[in-house]
């Protein structure tokens, strides 16, 4: 359970200032209040790792770089269309970076990378289909629906969505793992019977 807590913390760190600014948005409809204290949260996170000298991952290079870009453009344009399909976008540039292989390895303890690595790679990309899916959904839906219902639409879709995979992908994992350990552990009496003969 805490390998479980610990790369959900990961996960909720790298995405801390798009979550921010999705629910700051939600509670203040202040595009441009959401966007600068989003921005601001993104880069305070690597500013602190960074004076604490600790390593940034690809991941969380990106997520600042898609914060900055996304947040300054909608405060140049200033239109709402533009914050409702930016999500599509980002969704997109997440799932080709998901593309890669090995990218959950950041959030695997050393267990899970030693027993079920191939299942954490098929992991990783379902992880990747999810952001694929997610960037049409949004487009339809911000395509076809006002800004209010395509906030709490893709909102709720978001986290259960995010949630769900994460669970999923955990569940997996771990039940694939225990029974890798205990076939290992099965198997290693047998390997060292024919040497004490």
């Amino acid at each position: 359970m805490t390998n479980l807590f610990e790369a959900g913390k990961l996960l909720l760190l790298d995405m801390a200032a798009t979550l921010f600014f999705l629910v700051l948005y939600l509670a203040t409809h202040n595009v441009t209040l959401s966007v600068v204290l989003g921005m601001a949260l993104g880069t305070a996170q690597i500013g602190w790792q960074l004076t604490r000298r600790k390593p940034i991952d690809t991941m969380q290079w990106m997520s600042l770089f898609l914060v900055l870009g996304a947040g300054a453009v909608t405060l140049i344009t200033d239109d709402p269309r533009f914050v409702m399909i930016k999500p599509s976008v980002i969704y997109t540039i997440v799932g080709v970076v998901m593309l890669r292989r090995g990218w959950m390895n950041r959030y695997l303890p050393p267990v899970a990378i030693e027993l079920v690595p191939d299942i954490a790679v098929i992991v990783g990309y379902a992880w990747s289909g999810l952001m694929f899916f997610s960037a049409a959904l949004n487009v339809i839906v911000a395509l076809n629906f006002d800004v209010g219902t395509w906030s709490m639409t893709m909102s709720v879709y978001g986290i259960v969505s995010k949630a769900l995979m994460f669970l999923i992908g955990y569940a997996a994992m771990r039940t694939i793992g225990a029974a890798r350990r205990r076939r290992l552990a099965s198997d290693r009496p047998r390997d060292v019977a024919p040497m004490l003969s």
